[in-house]
C-alpha cells in the first residue's frame, strides 16, 4: 500500500473538456482563454454561457457544522509572508473549505463570491465520474473493472479501444495516441472539441474510434481528456439514464447536497466525464466527505466496499505526484485529490481526517510556481488543523 500525501505541485495536467461545447450566448472565447473578469463571473454561472443539464438536490441538507475551534494560517513561501486573506489575494481563489472529522475549520470566500455560488470545477469533475463507474458495480450494471470497454461502447469495435478495458480506462493507460496539449489548436483535445465526424454517433466517440493505437493497453500512463468523456459515456449505457440523474440519485440527494449542481453537456447532451460540473464549495468538501466515509450515503453504501481504497491507490506511475495515479484520482504518500485547470482542488489527508476543497481563477490553466504556491498552502493548512 502506497502511503498517501496531498497531491503535489506536479499535477499539471489536469484539462479542458473533449467534444463540442454548446454555448448560448454569441461570441464565447475558450473557457481556456477567458480574462479574469470573465472567470469571476462565468465560473460561478457557466449554465448561462453553455447547454448543461442539472443534478438535483434531494430535500435533506447534510449540515456542516462548525468545529469547536476554527483555524488561521500564517506561513512563509517564496521569501513572503502569507495569511489566508493573503494567498486567496494573491491567486485568484474564490473559495476555501476546511472540513476535519466533517466539522469546519476554515471557509473563506472571495472574487464576489457568495456560499451558494456555484463554481466550475474543470477535471475534479473526473472523479466524480470514476465513482459512477463504481456506483454502477455496486448496482449490477458494470460487471467488472476488466471488462471491455466495446462491451458497453460497441461504436468503439474494430478501433484502437479493442481489448482496451475499463480499468485501462481509468487509470489513463489505453494506448491509444492522444494529444492533450491546450494550446495547441491542432491538438487532438482541440480537434475532438469542434467536430462532429458521425451525426448518429456521440461526437467524443466519433473522434475517438478513428486514432491509432500508440503503446500496449495497460503499459504507459497518458492523460487523455477524451477517455474520461467515454467513461461518461460507457457508465450512461451501462446504468440506462443521464449521468446527471445518477449522480442526483447516487449522491447529491442521498449525502445531502445542499444545492443543484449543473454539468456541461455535448451537442447530444451528453454530460462530459471528464470536466464542467459546477457545485457549491460546500458541496465539493461534501464529496470529499463522501469519499473519505467510504464512499456511504443514507447508511448505504454507494460503491462496492473495496472500492475507494482502490480508488484512491496508485494503480499506475504517472510522472506527476510522486505517488501516481489511480481511477481517475492522483495519489501521493499521505493523500489523495480531485484536481482541475485554473486551481480547482478536493484534497484529502485520511490520516488527518482532514478534506481541503479549493476553487480559484488562476491566470493560466496550469502552471509550476501556482502549483508550489498552493501546495505550500495546503500543506500550512494542514498543520494548522494538526491540533484540532
Amino acid at each position: 500500500m502506497v502511503r498517501r500525501i496531498i497531491v503535489a505541485a506536479a499535477v499539471a495536467f489536469c484539462v479542458a473538456p473533449a467534444g463540442a461545447q454548446v454555448p448560448l450566448k454569441p461570441d464565447i472565447p475558450s473557457l481556456l482563454r477567458w480574462t479574469p473578469e470573465q472567470q469571476a463571473e462565468g465560473y460561478r454561472s457557466i449554465e448561462t454561457y453553455y447547454r448543461t443539464s442539472t443534478v438535483r438536490r434531494g430535500d435533506q441538507v447534510r449540515p456542516l457544522a462548525k468545529a469547536d475551534r476554527t483555524i488561521d494560517v500564517a506561513y512563509s513561501h517564496g521569501g513572503r509572508n502569507f495569511t489566508v486573506d493573503d494567498y486567496m489575494k494573491a491567486y485568484n481563489v474564490s473559495g476555501v473549505l476546511v472540513l476535519k472529522d466533517g466539522k469546519v475549520l476554515l471557509e473563506r470566500y472571495g472574487l464576489g463570491r457568495k456560499p451558494d455560488d456555484r463554481w466550475i470545477s474543470f477535471s475534479v469533475t473526473k472523479s466524480i465520474t470514476s465513482t459512477l463507474v463504481g456506483a454502477a458495480i455496486q448496482d449490477g450494471k458494470i460487471k467488472s473493472l476488466d471488462d471491455a470497454v466495446t462491451l458497453y461502447i460497441p461504436e468503439l469495435k474494430d478501433s484502437a479501444y479493442d481489448g482496451v478495458t475499463i480499468r485501462q480506462l481509468l487509470t489513463m493507460s489505453s494506448g491509444v495516441k492522444w494529444n492533450e496539449d491546450y494550446t495547441d489548436d491542432n491538438s487532438d483535445l482541440a480537434r475532438a472539441a469542434a467536430v462532429t465526424l458521425d451525426a448518429s454517433v456521440n461526437p467524443t466517440v466519433s473522434y475517438m474510434r478513428r486514432l491509432p493505437r500508440e503503446k500496449e493497453p495497460g503499459s504507459t500512463f497518458h492523460y487523455n481528456t477524451g477517455e474520461t468523456n467515454l467513461v461518461g459515456i460507457l457508465v450512461s449505457n451501462a446504468i440506462g439514464k443521464s449521468l446527471s440523474d445518477y449522480l442526483s440519485d447516487k449522491i447529491w440527494k442521498t449525502y445531502g447536497m445542499e444545492r443543484d449542481a449543473i454539468w456541461m453537456v455535448d451537442v447530444t447532451n451528453h454530460e462530459r466525464g471528464g470536466c464542467c460540473l459546477a457545485m457549491t464549495l460546500g458541496d465539493y468538501a461534501r464529496f470529499g466527505q463522501f469519499i473519505l466515509e467510504g464512499g456511504k450515503a443514507g447508511g448505504r453504501p454507494v460503491v462496492p466496499e473495496w472500492w475507494v481504497r482502490e480508488a484512491t491507490t496508485a494503480r499506475i506511475t504517472s510522472g506527476g505526484p510522486p505517488g501516481g495515479y489511480g481511477y481517475l484520482w492522483w495519489i501521493g504518500a499521505n493523500g489523495y485529490a480531485a484536481a482541475g485547470i485554473f486551481g480547482q482542488l478536493i484534497s484529502t489527508i485520511p490520516d488527518d481526517r482532514l478534506v481541503i476543497a479549493i476553487n480559484s481563477a488562476w491566470p493560466t490553466a496550469t502552471g509550476r510556481e501556482l502549483f508550489l504556491a498552493r501546495t505550500a498552502f495546503v500543506n500550512a493548512v494542514r498543520e494548522a488543523a494538526k491540533g484540532n
